[in-house]
């Protein structure tokens, strides 16, 4: 009887110290999958030297290990600024980047979670940013040139998170808006620009018009003055009586049975015509 206690006491114990070791052989590995790196504390503080994917033993129940995404993390951050021309110009940035594996250990120290990097760091130098990008230009210029608007704000924003071990992949502005006052100026200047447009053409189209005058006067004082060359010349007058006879036959009036013209012999050639031969 006594014998069979002591056995049985044997493998209570043993099956304690069998789950005991189970506990501690789950608390002294962790497993870092690809695209993670983990960060070892020890009663409380951080260790040097960040954990990359594998198999890890660490000490049980002292120590703790906190586990970062080195993927490729995307959150959209809103902003707003004065322009140049002390406009107001709101945005919205899609902002991708990871964590710097070197500067994960440095990360957990200052900063924490993954959401405090977000809320406490990205969120306002992307604010930050924003205002060094907006101010450089009027509200139109930011509008028209947008590019060139994100070139700036990517350049000082990978700036600014660089020494915070986040690393800016790519941006790309979601939204970008301005003020209703602006909205308004906007559409008047479009109109008038419209209406300048319209009286350029106007003026343009009135100019041409001018000019084609000019060539048609031009055009009939060269005819006029070859015309006057004609009649001056030996046997002008006679072209003169045939376009006045061709004329009264187009002109549909009654002709003349007879028509008589003289003058002196220096201006005119006197002639008698019988019309009456030359109809129908």
């Amino acid at each position: 009887m006594k014998n069979q206690s002591f056995g049985n006491w044997q493998t209570v114990v043993a099956g304690i110290v069998a789950a005991i070791l189970v506990i501690f052989s789950f608390n002294s590995f962790i497993i870092i999958n690809p695209g993670q790196a983990g960060v070892l504390s020890i009663l409380g503080k951080a260790t040097d030297g960040a954990l990359i994917e594998g198999i890890h033993v660490i000490p049980p129940f002292i120590s703790r290990v906190d586990v970062y995404d080195l993927t490729v993390q995307k959150f959209e951050v809103p902003g707003e600024s004065s322009t140049k021309d002390l406009q107001t110009l709101s945005a919205r940035f899609a902002i991708n980047f990871r964590i710097n594996p070197i500067q994960v250990v440095d990360i957990r120290r200052t900063q924490g979670t993954l959401e405090n990097i977000v809320n406490k760091i990205i969120a306002p130098q992307t604010q930050e940013s924003f205002k060094i990008a907006a101010a450089k230009r009027t509200v139109e210029e930011a509008i028209t040139k947008r590019n060139e608007l994100k070139e700036d704000f990517d350049a000082a924003l990978g700036q600014r998170l660089d020494k915070y071990g986040i690393i800016v992949l790519d941006t790309s502005v979601v939204d970008l808006t301005f003020s209703p006052e602006f909205a308004k100026a906007v559409e008047e200047k479009q109109i008038a620009e419209q209406r300048a447009q319209r009286a350029v053409y106007i003026a343009r189209e009135a100019e041409q018009e001018a000019q084609a005058e000019i060539n048609r006067a031009k055009g009939k004082a060269e005819a006029q003055r070859l015309l006057a060359e004609t009649l001056k010349a030996q046997g002008g007058q006679l072209v003169l009586q045939k376009e006045a006879i061709e004329s009264w036959k187009s002109g549909g009036a009654q002709m003349p049975k007879v028509l008589v013209m003289s003058g002196d012999t220096k201006n005119s050639v006197p002639f008698l015509f019988n019309f009456a031969n030359l109809q129908d």
